[in-house]
């Protein structure tokens, strides 16, 4: 998921919930375990890769399974979540489980994580150095400047023996958090966006998987460190709301994106720029 929200007009917004609510209906009346196995499932989904790899299931393994699978595709951050919550859908895919809990947090919403997924990897990239090892005394590394991100470019550096962290620094910890730091490295707070576009003026540049993309870069092949997906606190999820864990449909959703199939999928498709988180 990209951590930076796409901003979308509230008469958008407006009319792609009233889209949900009248497609939803069929699909999220019952809760829980009760919900008839028969019925659609309703998923609000972010167009790339989440909404790709949900119509591969669609396409491929779901009328096997016996589900009925109906995908929306969204591409603001609020409607997946309000959407669910309200019953005009039943689950979402686009979200790491940090957002979601800040999410819960600001909206007093009550909407729970069910299955990791995959996970768009977090790098370090340079032009200048071939190893994190590399990186001279001193030398200057971009770090995204927001809450979320700025704390895992570090935890990734921290994963990996550059740094240390203050003890419960957690995912929204800043440079002020950074307890050694061996190498003496200067970090420089750039917008995520504009951490690419800095590469030359860099060391290295920690970026996120979608703008490392955007960019022209490829994850598995040009950063010089990536982060891992299993385990990982950034890997994308399958989401409902809280009471609605135990659904037949969703359980059977969760089986399937966990499948061969899916991961054979995910790794074709995406060459590591998208990886399983399973």
């Amino acid at each position: 998921m990209r951590n930076v929200l796409k901003t979308t007009t509230v008469l958008a917004t407006a009319g792609l919930a009233l889209s949900l609510a009248a497609c939803g209906s069929s699909g999220s009346s019952p809760a829980g375990a009760s919900a008839d196995p028969n019925k659609t499932l309703t998923v609000v989904a972010s167009p790339t890769p989440h909404a790709q790899i949900l119509q591969y299931v669609k396409d491929n393994l779901a009328e096997k399974a016996g589900l009925k699978l109906d995908v929306k595709v969204v591409s603001d951050y609020v409607t997946p979540n309000t959407a669910v919550q309200d019953g005009s859908a039943d689950a979402n895919y686009f979200q790491h489980v940090p957002y979601l809990d800040d999410f819960n947090q600001k909206n007093g919403t009550s909407i729970v994580p069910v299955e990791t997924v995959h996970l768009e990897p977090l790098g370090v990239y340079s032009k200048k150095v071939k190893a994190v090892a590399d990186l001279k005394d001193g030398a200057q590394v971009g770090v995204p400047n927001d809450a979320t991100n700025e704390g895992r470019a570090l935890k990734l550096l921290a994963d990996n023996n550059v740094i240390t962290l203050k003890a419960g620094a957690g995912t929204a910890a800043t440079v002020q958090d950074i307890a050694t730091n061996p190498k003496n490295l200067k970090f420089k707070e750039l917008e995520a966006a504009q951490l690419p576009r800095a590469l030359d003026d860099l060391d290295a540049g920690i970026i996120n998987g979608n703008y490392a993309l955007d960019s022209g870069l490829k994850p598995a092949t040009d950063a010089i460190l990536l982060e891992k997906a299993e385990g990982n606190p950034y890997a994308n999820i399958l989401a409902v709301k809280k009471g609605n864990e135990a659904d037949p449909r969703v359980k059977k959703l969760a089986e399937l994106l966990h499948s061969a199939e899916v991961k054979k999928y995910i790794n074709d498709t995406f060459q590591g720029s998208v990886t399983p988180a399973f």
